[in-house]
């Protein structure tokens, strides 16, 4: 069999954000550079994951704005949701995303291989095309081959009804009513998402208490706001078997000594990741906790093999692989970068909104740091009462040196909101650089201005 050959400086497996971006970055710097990747451009979050939830999202926000409607004066009435629209919306917000980001690469000059990548050395690897094998000889690589949804070893997981994150964003009718197993940033979104659509979701989550990486208040906050909106939980609760019945799905769980068994119409899967690592089988490169390890210039055991994104582990968030993408590139190509992970803000798209960046209090504390907390409820902000988003609030968190360190925001625009205290942690700015900033007003930014002031004990419309 016949084998084409393609010489690269540069070899970037992998074409999701942490590796459309390390070819860009590439490129910029003057290498030649070859992107492989096996399906679509843009990887999970633009085509299964950020994107298109974040466009059925909107949809859900506007059934949410639309039943409110009347305490704004203005009397509207809902007849129906076309989910298949939606879906046709969003299919065509990820095709134009899609295709904006081929011509971009195309534009750089930067060479796509379509195909399934192998590492087959620390030099070469080979690429199963729909034309044939070819084989990429490179002096440096950087893998960034991302992760898929990780299915839990439940007895009837596999049966008809049971879906992951991807299938999810695919369903053309809503069902009646959903149980979602995993009460993490996934199945919290979805969630937000299916509930305002009309569907009667219930989440069941092992642990006693969601978003177990988020600071605790946040986080308990946030269950007591979807409680009341209608969304049921089921905390400290083992999913032990899926069944199937003549009414749909039966999802036995256990409680403590309890056992307790919900009916459903479908089921979602939404416990997390599983970092994909095949392609790198016949490498002997250095594998830890499931996750390739790498050093702070992102290379990994084997010199000139870098890798960046999901892959590595840690946070699982687009912007972050964009960071280290960037930064395998640029050390590729001789620099000396690093991402700091003190400032990585994370976003939930629920209503309303969870943003944070660096330490969480507890996180904090256990490190030993003695910590000062700031915080400003939304119910005492202007801007947050006249669009009724009055829910949530700000926390922010300082060391002695009143150093902000840490960031917390469960609101309206939190997504929005949290670069503000990113760049507060970037610039290691004390609270009283933002408590004497000027802030717009009537503005939702104005809790900052006031948390930050809170902390300093001088804040101006906290009672």
């Amino acid at each position: 069999m016949d084998i084409d050959a393609i010489s690269t400086y540069v070899c970037v497996l992998g074409g999701g954000p942490a590796g459309y971006v390390a070819a860009i970055r590439a490129k910029q710097l003057g290498a030649e550079v070859v992107l492989i990747e096996e399906k679509e451009l843009g990887g999970v979050c633009l085509n299964k994951g950020c994107i298109p939830t974040k466009a059925l999202l909107r949809t859900s926000e506007i059934v949410a704005d639309i039943k409110k409607s009347k305490e704004f004066g203005i009397d509207s009435e809902l007849k129906s949701i076309n989910w298949h629209a939606a879906t046709d919306r969003k299919n065509r917000v990820v095709k134009t995303l899609n295709s904006g980001l081929g011509q971009l690469l195309k534009a750089q000059g930067i060479k796509v291989v379509k195909g399934k990548g192998t590492v087959l050395s620390n030099n070469k690897l080979s690429v199963e095309t729909a034309e044939g094998l070819v084989e990429v000889h490179y002096d440096k690589l950087i893998s960034t081959t991302g992760a898929a949804p990780f299915l839990p070893p439940i007895k009837g997981i596999e049966l008809e009804g049971v879906i992951t994150s991807n299938q999810a964003l695919s369903i053309q009718t809503l069902p009646r009513s959903l149980v979602i197993i995993g009460g993490g940033v996934i199945g919290l979104e979805f969630a937000a998402m299916f509930h305002s659509a009309g569907v009667k979701v219930t989440i069941m989550e092992l642990q006693d208490r969601i978003l177990p990486s988020e600071d605790s208040e946040i986080a308990a906050e946030l269950l007591k706001i979807m409680k009341r909106q209608g969304v049921g939980f089921k905390l400290a609760a083992t999913v032990t078997e899926i069944q199937k019945t003549d009414e749909g799905l039966e999802v036995s769980y256990t409680v403590g000594e309890k056992t307790e068994v919900s009916t459903c119409e479908k089921v979602l899967a939404a416990v997390g990741r599983k970092l994909n690592l095949g392609a790198f089988e016949d490498l002997s490169l250095k594998i830890e906790k499931g996750k390739v390890s790498v050093d702070e210039h992102m290379e990994t055991s084997l010199r000139g093999v870098y890798a960046a994104g999901d892959v590595v582990g840690g946070k699982l968030l687009a912007h972050l692989a964009f960071m280290e993408g960037k930064t395998a590139a640029e050390n590729a190509l001789g620099y000396h970068s690093r991402v700091n992970y003190n400032a990585v803000p994370a976003c939930i798209y629920t209503n309303p909104e969870v943003a944070s960046v660096g330490m969480t209090e507890e996180e904090a504390k256990e490190a030993g740091i003695s910590v000062k907390v700031g915080r400003f409820s939304f119910r005492h902000n202007g801007r947050a009462l006249t669009l009724g988003e009055r829910e949530g609030f700000v926390k922010v968190i300082a060391d002695q040196d009143n150093t902000i360190i840490g960031g917390h925001i469960l609101g309206a625009n939190a997504s929005e909101m949290i670069s503000e205290l990113t760049l507060a942690i970037t610039l290691k700015a004390k609270a009283s650089d933002l408590a004497d900033m000027i802030h717009p007003h009537p503005s939702l930014s104005e809790a900052i201005w006031e948390a930050c002031g809170d902390l300093l004990g001088r804040a101006i419309h906290k009672l």
